[in-house]
């Protein structure tokens, strides 16, 4: 077997040990006489995984006992109009948004199939170089929440202050969730999916306070006919994430990358190692004019690092080169063009090092 270094921004890198346990729960778990893809979602064995899975969550995010913790499908996107319906949708109620990139920009228009919606601080001026400051947030009285997203991975940006706007706050927390400690009191929803640091593509972790969960319910009250079954938050709270089938490998794939970061210490020892790789990086990208990072560095997403070359072409090469030595997933998005090393969970310091050594090799060569 030849694993390498994998910056690619997601699916990402899972961590070896969980790999292992996923492939020996493959063929028999837990004594069932079938693989973990192969048992009924409603079995004793599977509740345990669901129950071990929000557990776990909960344990690692500090998250308050009246919230609620779903596994739903769908990915971000759909939470992106999902939230809005149910939060919104009893009133055509506003809502305001922080557009700090490509994600929040669908967020903000997903949600305007419900609710008034307007933005209440826009980055497209300052090239989403940088997440606002406490000072250029402007919201509305009415608004009924405020959206950010918590880390924006194609320009590399990053909130490490929570909005502070005496509105319910709604996050979108894809690609740094379990990565370092959050304030989940302080949020009325949190969503994320699992494809970056929760585990495989297909589950979408979902956090709800009381408020939201009441407001789902009288947004189906509100409505005619209710709320679609598979977009109504109070149904699946009631039906513990299992009105229909869930995503039963995903789910247990999940409990098994939460294990593995409570083994490592926890988020403390986790946000500690994250931030450890980001440093030896963003060092290396301010040691030499050759590199030229794309985030402000008050804003640096300890996450997702995007840089510059001089020249499209330069930056072909070095993804070219990089790929040839065994160091996968380094090209920017589609969108931005250049570089992107994303550096989750499992991205190893001795990773980092070696992309590091890398570029010390292709600048003296270039």
């Amino acid at each position: 077997m030849a694993r390498t270094p994998n910056f690619a921004a997601g699916p990402a890198a899972l961590p070896l040990a969980v790999i292992e346990r996923l492939q020996g729960a493959l063929p028999e778990f837990a004594g069932q006489g079938a693989g973990i893809m192969e048992i009924s979602h409603r079995s004793a064995a599977f509740d345990d995984v669901l129950t071990s899975a929000k557990a776990r969550l909960a344990s690692l995010l500090g998250v308050p006992d009246d919230y609620a913790i779903l596994f739903l499908q769908g990915g971000a996107s759909m939470q992106f109009y999902m939230s809005a319906l149910n939060l919104l949708g009893d009133s055509c109620a506003p809502a305001d948004f922080l557009l700090t990139g490509t994600w929040s920009t669908k967020a903000i228009k997903e949600a305007g199939r419900v609710g008034a919606v307007q933005g209440a601080w826009d980055g497209k001026s300052v090239a989403y170089k940088r997440v606002p400051r406490p000072d250029e947030i402007t919201v509305r009285s009415e608004a009924r929440y405020l959206h950010y997203t918590s880390n924006n991975t194609i320009y590399g940006t990053q909130f490490h202050t929570l909005p502070d706007v005496g509105l319910p706050l709604v996050a979108d927390l894809s690609s740094d969730i379990c990565s370092r400690a959050i304030d989940v009191s302080k949020h009325a929803l949190l969503y994320a999916g699992a494809q970056k640091n929760l585990g495989p593509s297909g589950v979408t972790a979902v956090i709800l306070s009381p408020w939201a969960v009441e407001q789902s319910r009288r947004t189906a009250k509100a409505r005619q006919g209710g709320l679609p079954s598979m977009l109504d938050y109070g149904l699946m709270v009631d039906k513990n994430s299992m009105f229909n089938t869930p995503n039963t490998f995903g789910i247990f794939a999940l409990d098994q990358v939460l294990a593995w970061v409570q083994d490592g210490g926890g988020l403390s020892a986790m946000s500690a190692r994250n931030q450890a790789k980001a440093d030896l990086l963003y060092a290396e990208l301010d040691r030499s004019d050759f590199w030229v990072p794309r985030a402000d560095v008050d804003s640096r997403s300890l996450m997702n690092v995007t840089w510059r070359l001089s020249s499209p072409d330069l930056e072909a090469r070095f993804v070219e080169e990089a790929t040839a030595a065994g160091l996968h997933g380094l090209k920017g998005h589609r969108s931005v063009g250049g570089i992107r090393a994303s550096l989750y969970n499992a991205t190893s310091l001795a990773d980092v090092q070696a992309l590091v050594g890398f570029m010390r090799d292709f600048e003296a060569k270039s």
